[in-house]
Order: C-alpha cells, then sequence, then structure tokens
C-alpha cells in the first residue's frame, strides 16, 4: 500500500507540476493552428487583390505556410519545458545532414526560387527545356510541371530548369511556322509566290503583322524548294502549320503548278 500510495503521490506531483504546461502547449498550438490558417487566408486574398502571378501565389504562401508552422511547432515545444537554445541546435545540426543528404532537392528549391524572382516563364507559357515541349502547368518549390502537346504530364526539376536553356515561345506573343513546299523546275516562280501568299492571308489565325513570307530557299535535285513561313498566335501553332502544309497542296493543284515526285519510267520490250 505504500507503494502504491508513493506512486499516486508522484503521479499527481507530475500532473500539478507538467499538467499546466500540457495544457498551455494544446492551446497554444490550437490557437496557433486558427491563426495560420486565418493569416493564409488573408495572404491568399490580399495577393489576388493585388494580381499577384499564380505561381508567385503559389511558391510565396506555401514558404509562409512552412515558416508559420515551424514556428508554432517551436513555440509549443518550448512552452513543454524544453530549451530551444538546445533544440536550435539539434535542428542546425540535424539540417546540415539532411542539406548533404539532400543536395539535389536544395538545388532545386533554389532553382525555384531563381525561377520566381527572373520569371523566364509563368503559367501557361508553351517553353521548351530539358529535351521537353509542353505548356507550363504548375511551377511548385522543387519542379515544373508541363502538359506536352500529347497531353502528357512532364515534371522537371527546377535545378536543371535554372541551370539549363530555355526557349520561351509564348513570351513574344508570336510564333513563326517554317514549312518547305517544293515545286518543278518549269514553274513560274512569281505566281506560286502569289498564290501561297494568298492561301496564307485567308487563314484567319495566320497573323498579318508580321506578314507572312514565301521565298526561294534552295534548287534542290528535283525541285525549287519554297520557305513558307505564316506567323500565329503560340496556341494557333499545330493548326496553322497542318493548315499551311494541306492548304499549299491544295492552292498549288487548283492553280495547275506541280509538285514533283518520283515517276516510274516503263520501258517496253
Amino acid at each position: 500500500m505504500e507503494d502504491a500510495q508513493k506512486w499516486i503521490d508522484k503521479g499527481i506531483d507530475f500532473i500539478v507540476e507538467f499538467g499546466p504546461r500540457l495544457l498551455g502547449a494544446i492551446l497554444i498550438y490550437i490557437i496557433g493552428s486558427w491563426i495560420i490558417k486565418k493569416l493564409m487566408k488573408l495572404l491568399r486574398k490580399g495577393m489576388s487583390s493585388q494580381e499577384y502571378d499564380k505561381s508567385l501565389q503559389k511558391f510565396l504562401l506555401s514558404l509562409a505556410k512552412w515558416g508559420l508552422t515551424i514556428f508554432l511547432v517551436i513555440t509549443v515545444i518550448s512552452t513543454l519545458g524544453v530549451e530551444t537554445t538546445s533544440l536550435a541546435a539539434v535542428i542546425a545540426a540535424a539540417g546540415l545532414a539532411i542539406g548533404l543528404a539532400l543536395q539535389g532537392s536544395l538545388s532545386n528549391f533554389a532553382g525555384g526560387v531563381l525561377i520566381i524572382i527572373f520569371k523566364p516563364y509563368k503559367i501557361g507559357d508553351l517553353i521548351e527545356a530539358q529535351g521537353v515541349l509542353g505548356s507550363v502547368k504548375e511551377i511548385e518549390i522543387f519542379t515544373t510541371k508541363l502538359i506536352t502537346p500529347q497531353n502528357k504530364l512532364a515534371i522537371v526539376p527546377n535545378g536543371a530548369m535554372a541551370n539549363g536553356n530555355i526557349i520561351n515561345y509564348t513570351a513574344e506573343g508570336k510564333m513563326r511556322v517554317d514549312t518547305v513546299v517544293g515545286v518543278d523546275y518549269g514553274s513560274d516562280i512569281k505566281k506560286t509566290k502569289e498564290v501561297l501568299l494568298e492561301m496564307l492571308k485567308a487563314n484567319p489565325k495566320v497573323l498579318q503583322d508580321p506578314a507572312p513570307t514565301v521565298n526561294v530557299e534552295a534548287l534542290a535535285d528535283s525541285s525549287v524548294n519554297l520557305a513558307v513561313r505564316p506567323f500565329c498566335k503560340p496556341e494557333d501553332y499545330w493548326d496553322v502549320f497542318f493548315a499551311t502544309v494541306e492548304g499549299s497542296k491544295e492552292a498549288l493543284d487548283k492553280a495547275g503548278i506541280e509538285i514533283p515526285y518520283p515517276h516510274e519510267v516503263q520501258i517496253n520490250k
């Protein structure tokens, strides 16, 4: 009985001493979580009203949430009586070890920061980078998500994006479509160019500024090759490309201009 009473007394002493701390820590966590939620809502609303770039909004909100959460956790732990200086030393040591183990992830994080700051591309842009062509769907802390023309999702590390070559097809608001059309050597070049230019001007998706061009590109073995180059909006690229190829054939056939092709020679025996 005496041993039991001794343990009960110790339990009561522990509750009296540690109970208020535990209760305080729980209250701080609950109130802190509520405050973080409200702050994030205000930040999101403020950024939307200031018309922040969508990719910048998501990046900054993510950083803010992580920072506030870490601060709350440290506050809760210190309320429980843990020395924050010792905790800071442990966190620093753990951070160093994790940093060495996750150098690639830190590189991707740094790359994400650089992309957000210098904005080589933004959500919705059509870009080509790291051998991938696609529209930017999301710019996250560690990766960039692209949707390819085949509607595939490509996830590219931000470290590679920040340190590699990037071609942004959307930045200037227009793209040039390069196609080559070959005609017979006996064709009237001036007439051929007029026919092709009229075909391009009739396409509503072809921009008139800059104006489309048709020029002789090469004198090939069996054809005169013309570079047919209309301009269009980035989102209309493939529509204009296929329309130009098909339209060139139809327009030249209608004008009686021959597109050369190999002819079989039959020898009668």
